[in-house]
């Protein structure tokens, strides 16, 4: 029997299970799920200070292949909308630049870092080695809800999502999210 895996990625960061009050929140939306084969169509992020937002970054970007109806309906994102959009090339250093060093936080966050890592390794030959948070692995821990996805959680908080599944969207919902397992953590102890 075969076995599947994704490759180890060198120099990528590590998991950082203790909660932070400075850090960026991260989100792509991508043409499909493989990082090697498909491409990122919309990146973000905010950057948190002292558990406040205190910038952010948008984008979207132009790919190379046209997107699926079905992601045009699942992102809202249209082929026309990308059609005036900057390039990878263009996008990818100014995102990089706008994170910095600081500790990512996404939700399934490993995604989006598999997709960022492969193509700015490509466009560098640089790695990105950010260490990273994840709301997904927190909720398995800390929240009782039915699953662990996005949707889920921000019900379980009362947060509203709308505009879910553009990448800008899902950073301030997964940012709601974290701030609310935070704050009920602290509470506990």
């Amino acid at each position: 029997m075969l076995k599947h895996s994704i490759p180890k990625m060198q120099n990528k960061g590590k998991y950082i299970s203790e909660f932070k009050h400075d850090y960026t929140v991260i989100d792509i939306e991508t043409t499909g799920l493989s990082f090697k084969n498909d491409e990122i169509i919309e990146i973000s992020a905010l950057k948190i200070r002292n558990n406040s937002i205190s910038g952010e970054f948008s984008s979207l970007i132009k790919p190379e292949t046209s997107i699926s109806e079905r992601i045009s309906l699942i992102t809202g994102i249209t082929p026309e909308m990308l059609s005036t959009a900057k390039k990878i090339e263009q996008v990818l250093p100014e995102f990089i630049d706008f994170v910095g060093n600081d500790t990512l936080l996404g939700h399934n966050v490993s995604f989006d870092i598999n997709f960022i890592y492969d193509k700015y390794l490509k466009l560098s030959d640089r790695h990105f080695c950010n260490d990273y948070m994840d709301t997904r692995i927190l909720a398995q821990k800390y929240c009782d809800t039915e699953n662990n996805k996005l949707a889920t959680l921000a019900g379980y908080y009362g947060i509203n999502v709308e505009g879910q599944h553009r990448a800008l969207n899902d950073c301030i919902i997964t940012f709601n999210v974290y701030t609310k397992i935070m704050e009920a953590q602290l509470q506990k102890k």
